[in-house]
């Protein structure tokens, strides 16, 4: 029989009940930001005993880094979606993502308003994102069939300064920042110019690039995957 106020012992239910602490959560953070959004707030928001959340997250800083692992997952899940074929549209894809997750664009760019101290803490912490291996393997297979060029290594670091560049910059500019569906087609033709060789590519090359950009969205899907569901096992399961 399972006690009042633990979580339930089937793992499906857990689950349920950890997303919907989790809907809570976002939307309290989106209205307050993360400083002021409080456990007894999430739990009276989720109509739940605040007990309850920490039979699921230890702190609160572990249930909003599962917030965020949510949120990573919903948008790689939103873009593999759409089957990018090139790193054209796998970039314009991710910076579009980042722009409609307010919590993920707040993540990325350092924004204290809305993650308060969380900010740096996500940078280096569970939430923090790390493509670089996954990055490493999909550049090198680009660089194979001619459809990238030879960084020396450099690739991470210019891929991800500009995709920094463009979320963070436009906001500083006098005029502000053009329309958000304009910012990732800049972007991604940003990238494009950066590594790419500008050279018509053969359809076996075509296919080999295509199939290259899932294997890379699939990877970085899977470990994101992976993280989140630490995030939503219960410590203190029954």
């Amino acid at each position: 029989m399972t006690r009042v106020g633990r979580p339930p012992q089937d793992p499906a239910r857990q689950v349920e009940r950890a997303n919907r602490i989790l809907d809570a959560a976002a939307e309290l953070i989106g209205r307050w930001g993360y400083d002021k959004t409080t456990i007894d707030d999430v739990a009276k928001q989720a109509g739940v005993a605040k007990g309850t959340i920490y039979l699921h997250w230890r702190t609160r800083d572990a249930l909003f880094a599962a917030l965020l692992r949510r949120e990573r997952v919903r948008m790689l899940e939103e873009v593999r979606r759409s089957g990018p074929a090139t790193p054209r549209e796998l970039f314009a894809g991710i910076a579009a993502g980042l722009l409609r997750r307010p919590l993920l664009k707040a993540a990325l760019v350092g924004d204290s308003e809305v993650l308060g101290k969380l900010v740096r803490q996500k940078r280096h912490g569970p939430g923090a994102v790390n493509p670089g291996e996954a990055l490493d393997a999909y550049y090198a297979a680009l660089i194979r069939v001619g459809a990238a060029r030879d960084l020396s290594g450099d690739h991470v670091l210019v891929i991800g300064s500009i995709i920094y560049g463009f979320l963070t910059v436009p906001w500083m500019l006098p005029g502000g920042p053009p329309p958000e569906e304009r910012l990732a087609p800049l972007l991604a033709d940003m990238v494009e110019r950066a590594i790419g060789t500008g050279r018509a590519l053969p359809d076996d090359a075509v296919d080999a690039v295509e199939r290259a950009t899932l294997d890379y969205l699939d990877s970085m899907t899977y470990v994101a995957r992976r993280k989140l569901a630490d995030s939503l096992s219960s410590p203190r399961s029954v």
